[in-house]
């Protein structure tokens, strides 16, 4: 990760967002044992049009990660934070990279998103 991982400043505008006592309540999500189970697909994947949507409760500080194949062939991830930013574009790479790197994209900001809950749980608790 480096210093200016847009993921670093949508989680901290989605924590700060959260913590402010007079913002409107988000209700409860449901338990993890009411959540579909995500399902990998079989075989292989076709890298041109897939994506992913990371966690959070509100749609404008999202992120979004697209795979797109250019006219030489090669594949690119856009990744945007909400519906009107400008994409930031990494590539050139191979299809099965370009989907390896929107997975683990999308899973390393569900992860930050989970630990940003449970802080603030965690505050509510002690608070």
């Amino acid at each position: 990760m480096s210093e200016n991982d847009p993921t670093d400043h949508a989680l901290a505008a989605i924590a700060s967002i959260l913590d402010k006592p007079e913002a409107p309540t988000v209700p409860d999500a449901p338990a993890a044992s009411e959540k579909p189970e995500a399902v990998d697909p079989v075989g292989p994947v076709e890298a041109d049009g897939y994506f992913k949507i990371g966690p959070g409760p509100l749609a404008a500080i999202r992120f979004k990660w697209s795979v797109r194949r250019d006219d030489n062939g090669e594949y690119f991830v856009d990744e945007t934070i909400g519906d009107a930013s400008a994409p930031i574009s990494s590539g050139p790479m191979t299809g099965e990279a370009a989907v390896k790197f929107v997975d683990e994209r999308e899973r390393e900001a569900r992860q930050r998103f989970e630990v940003i809950k449970r802080d603030m749980a965690a505050r509510d608790v002690a608070g």
